[in-house]
């Protein structure tokens, strides 16, 4: 699982190290895709292949459903951690995360994400000035 929030740079070639305590997780390759909240998703290749999956299984006559496939399939790229520990984040997804030189690694449990440093602040302060909010909503569910 991953756990954990790590900061790291973005280099010249752009690149990222992958947080040490991950990386035997994706030592054999990982997926990387344009996530929600204009934050990327980084899957193992099991993980991926279960999301795939339900991806792919989604009513094809529904605009939403044709539109969230596109941006999770359409958008992933397959990538290997080099001998530093870094993985090569494509041009077209550093643009939709708005990748600048300071990033944020979270482990989100089955997946990472990797965020501009300062975008995740924002959303970070967001989510916790509403985390009553949330807690309430999330009790109507029953978690």
């Amino acid at each position: 699982m991953f756990i954990g929030e790590f900061t790291h740079n973005l280099d010249v070639k752009g690149r990222v190290a992958i947080p040490v305590k991950f990386r035997d997780k994706v030592s054999s390759g990982a997926i990387i895709t344009r996530g929600l909240d204009h934050c990327l998703f980084v899957f193992t290749n099991k993980e991926w292949e279960t999301l795939a999956q339900k991806l792919i299984a989604l009513p094809l006559a529904q605009a939403n459903s044709r539109a969230f496939v596109r941006l999770m399939l359409a958008g992933a790229m397959d990538v290997e951690l080099d001998k530093q520990g870094r993985i090569l984040i494509p041009d077209y997804l550093r643009e939709y995360a708005g990748l600048k030189k300071e990033t944020v690694v979270a482990g989100i449990y089955n997946r990472m994400e990797i965020w501009d440093v300062e975008k995740w602040k924002e959303y970070k302060t967001k989510t916790e000035s509403s985390s009553d909010e949330i807690a309430e909503k999330l009790g109507e569910l029953g978690i």
